[in-house]
């Protein structure tokens, strides 16, 4: 079970270096920074604020890369992709820079 989790550990990373080259105007970077989006326990981004059309538009491409990858991984290591996306999800909130959002309790909060 270790090996399982350190090999989804290590693709989580390499799945961050390449979410993070987004060919939107606004970088995944630059939107965690302004506060428009931030990580959720799920593994997935969420838009802080739903009605910026472009942080939304940011976060559908994402969480749709992160889903294919999420797969990927799941079937190499002979595993379901929720538990992919559960350690996806406390890697992403662990990662997060102080300042930024995640995804709390009761719901979004300033790490």
């Amino acid at each position: 079970m270790f090996i399982v989790r350190l090999t989804i550990a290590a693709c989580v990373g390499i799945l961050w270096t390449a979410v993070a080259s987004s060919a939107f105007a606004l970088s995944l970077d630059e939107a965690k920074a302004k506060g428009l989006v931030g990580e959720k326990t799920n593994g997935y981004l969420g838009a802080v604020n739903p009605s910026n059309a472009e942080a939304q538009a940011l976060v559908e491409d994402v969480n749709q890369k992160r889903r294919q990858a999420y797969e990927d991984i799941a079937k190499r290591n002979r595993t379901n992709v929720q538990a992919v996306e559960t350690l996806a999800g406390e890697k992403a909130i662990q990662n997060t820079k102080l300042g930024y959002f995640i995804e709390g309790p009761d719901g979004w909060m300033k790490k």
